[in-house]
C-alpha cells in the first residue's frame, strides 16, 4: 500500500500526451487543446474602430463642429472630414481615416447641424487601433491553449472555422458484477441498480470527453480476461470499477495479470478508495476503480482527473483548490487520510454528514471535498481546511 503522494507522482510519470493531431470545426473544439499556433489571418478590428457611442471629429482649434453625416456599425461608408466637421457614430462602427478622435455622446451639445463639445479633447481618444488585440500573420493564440467558450469566441472573430488539435483520449468504462442491472427494470430481490457508469460517463462528459465505450462484464473470470483483453486494445484509457478487491468473485485484478498489463500501484493509504489500482499496458493507461460509487468518484476526481489532463498535453492537471474555514467538526476514525465530502461557499466549508464509500446521497449535494490527513484526527469548527473544488 502507497500513499496518496506516491499514487500521484506514478499517476504524473505513467501519464503522456497523446500528441495526436485531429482537425475539428471551431463550433466542436471546446476543451480541446491547440497542437499548432494558431496565425491570424486579420487585423483585429480590422478597422480603426469607435469604442463608444458619440461623434467622429477632425480635431481643429474651436469647440464648435458641424455635423455632416452618421455612421453605423457595418457602414461602408468613408467620409472625409475636414478640420472642424464631425460625424455622428456608434459603437463598433468605422472611425473615418480624417477624424482623428471621439467624443462621447454625454459629452456633446446639438444643436441642429452643429455640435458643441465641453472641452478640447485628446487626439485618438475612444478609438480602437487597427491591429489592437492582434495584427494580421501573429499569432493569436499558441500552441497548448486549451480552447475554452471564449478563445473559440475570439478565433470566430479572426473568421477561423477549423483548427488543429491534439486528440481527446478514446475510453472505456467497464463495470463488473452480477448484482448490477440497468435502471428502468423491475429490481428483482438481491439486485441493485447500476450507477457507476451513468456517473463516470457525465463526469467524463462535464469533462467534455466524449469517445466513451461501456462494457458490462458478469462474474466470470474468463469472460473479464476476454472482454477486458478487447477494451484495452482499441481504448486510450479504461477506467473499470469493481471487481478489484480480492473477494472470491473479484477477477478485474487477476486479469489485468494474465493479460500482461504492468501494474504500477495497487492499494493508496486513503479512505475512500483504498482498493484503487493504476496499470499500463503498451500505450493504454488502466484504472480499476473501487466499486462503492462514492469511492469510485473520487478516485476519479484524485487520479484519474489527472491523467486525462496529461493526456490532452494541458498545463493545470489538478483540480482547483482553496483554504476554507470549518463551519463543522469531524472525528476522523482511524489513521488513513480522508477525503470528505462538502460544501464551499465564500471561504466556508461545511463537512456533510453520510461519509460512507457507499453513499451518492451526499456527493450528490457536494461542490467541494475536504482532505483531512493522516495525521489530523479532528477537525473543529474554526479549523483552516484544505479543499478540492470538484467541476462544476
Amino acid at each position: 500500500m502507497i500513499s496518496i503522494r506516491e499514487a500521484v507522482q506514478y499517476v504524473k510519470k505513467h501519464s503522456k500526451p497523446l500528441l495526436r493531431e485531429v482537425t475539428k470545426p471551431l463550433e466542436k473544439s471546446g476543451g480541446y487543446v491547440l497542437c499548432k499556433d494558431v496565425i491570424s489571418p486579420i487585423d483585429m478590428p480590422p478597422f480603426r474602430q469607435s469604442a463608444m457611442d458619440g461623434y467622429a471629429l477632425n480635431l481643429h482649434t474651436k469647440l464648435e463642429y458641424d455635423l455632416i453625416g452618421e455612421i453605423k456599425a457595418g457602414d461602408n461608408y468613408h467620409p472625409i472630414l475636414e478640420p472642424g466637421e464631425t460625424v455622428r457614430i456608434f459603437t463598433g462602427a468605422a472611425v473615418p481615416k480624417s477624424a482623428n478622435a471621439v467624443v462621447m455622446q454625454e459629452k456633446v451639445e446639438l444643436t441642429n447641424s452643429k455640435i458643441r463639445i465641453e472641452h478640447h479633447i485628446d487626439q485618438d481618444i475612444n478609438i480602437r487601433p487597427q491591429g489592437e488585440q492582434v495584427k494580421k500573420g501573429s499569432i493569436a493564440l499558441k500552441k497548448g491553449t486549451k480552447l475554452t467558450p471564449a478563445a473559440i469566441g475570439y478565433l470566430a472573430s479572426l473568421g477561423i472555422t477549423e483548427v488543429s488539435v491534439y486528440k481527446k483520449p478514446s475510453i472505456s468504462i467497464v463495470t463488473t458484477g452480477n448484482e448490477l442491472i440497468e435502471a428502468g427494470q423491475p429490481l428483482p430481490y438481491g439486485k441493485i441498480y447500476e450507477s457507476n457508469a451513468t456517473m463516470l460517463q457525465n463526469a467524463l462528459y462535464q469533462l467534455k470527453f466524449y469517445d466513451i465505450t461501456f462494457h458490462k462484464i458478469e462474474d466470470d473470470y474468463k469472460k473479464t480476461v476476454e472482454k477486458l483483453q478487447t477494451v484495452i486494445n482499441k481504448s486510450d484509457l479504461v477506467i473499470a470499477t469493481g471487481g478489484i478487491s480480492v473477494g472470491d468473485y473479484d477477477f478485474v485484478g487477476k486479469a489485468l495479470n494474465e493479460l500482461g498489463v504492468k501494474e504500477i500501484f495497487y492499494k493508496v493509504k486513503q479512505k475512500p478508495g483504498k482498493p484503487l489500482y493504476f496499470g499500463k499496458k503498451d500505450n493504454t493507461l488502466i484504472f480499476a476503480l473501487p466499486g462503492n460509487p462514492a469511492a469510485a468518484l473520487t478516485c476519479f476526481y484524485i487520479y484519474t482527473y489527472m491523467a486525462l489532463q496529461l493526456m490532452m498535453n494541458r498545463e493545470a492537471i489538478e483540480l482547483s483548490g482553496a483554504k476554507a474555514t470549518s463551519v463543522s467538526s469531524f472525528h476522523k476514525k482511524g489513521d488513513r487520510p480522508q477525503f470528505l465530502k462538502a460544501i464551499f461557499n465564500n471561504g466556508e466549508v461545511e463537512i456533510l454528514e453520510g461519509q460512507s464509500s457507499s453513499m451518492l446521497q451526499t456527493f450528490a449535494l457536494s461542490n467541494a471535498i475536504v482532505f483531512m490527513p493522516e495525521d489530523k484526527t479532528q477537525i473543529k469548527i474554526g479549523d483552516i481546511l484544505d479543499v478540492i473544488l470538484l467541476p462544476v
